[in-house]
């Protein structure tokens, strides 16, 4: 995307409805309004002011900050006369750091929130059938028990001590 279509539409996100993004009739030069006043250099989108000379200039499209020989950041206007380029990027900043911030520490909360939570309904499920499995396995295990029993009772086979077959009686 081409920076000459980024910069009008960055002034209207950024001036906060005071200029509805106005450009000038197409070959208007923007230092025909130096030494007026801010407000009217920058009813066009493509003019920066300098305070410091009271200066309107065509803003450098090429570069995204305008160059110290062209003008200060502290006096750098654009957009709105009451916001200079310096401010305005150190507010840019810290919103994007608490604007980071608040994200991170939303995605911490919801990860940790499904730590604690414990067992989800699959997970429950599963430990229940595991449970089951074991149940019916000992009901099985004892009933081979019982029925083992039963035929060593039937064929004398008794699962006493195993050397009374060599007493004498």
């Amino acid at each position: 995307m081409e920076l000459r279509i980024l910069v009008p539409f960055v002034l209207v996100v950024f001036n906060l409805g005071l200029i509805v993004g106005q450009t000038a009739e197409p070959g208007t030069s923007c230092s025909v309004h130096s030494n007026t006043s801010c407000e009217v250099c920058l009813k066009n989108v493509s003019c920066l002011w300098c305070n410091s000379d009271k200066k309107c200039i065509d803003y450098p499209v090429r570069t995204i900050l305008p160059p110290r020989s062209l003008c200060e950041l502290p006096s750098a206007r654009w957009g709105v006369c009451w916001v200079d380029f310096q401010a305005l990027i150190i507010a840019m900043s810290v919103i994007l750091g608490a604007l980071l911030l608040a994200v991170l520490i939303c995605c911490c909360c919801c990860c940790r929130k499904k730590k604690v939570r414990g067992p989800d309904k699959t997970e429950e499920k599963i430990i229940r059938q595991n449970e089951q499995r074991k149940i019916r396995q000992e009901e099985r295990k004892t009933e081979m028990k019982v029925r083992h029993d039963e035929i060593r009772n039937k064929y004398g086979l008794t699962k006493e001590n195993p050397y009374t077959k060599f007493e004498n009686n």
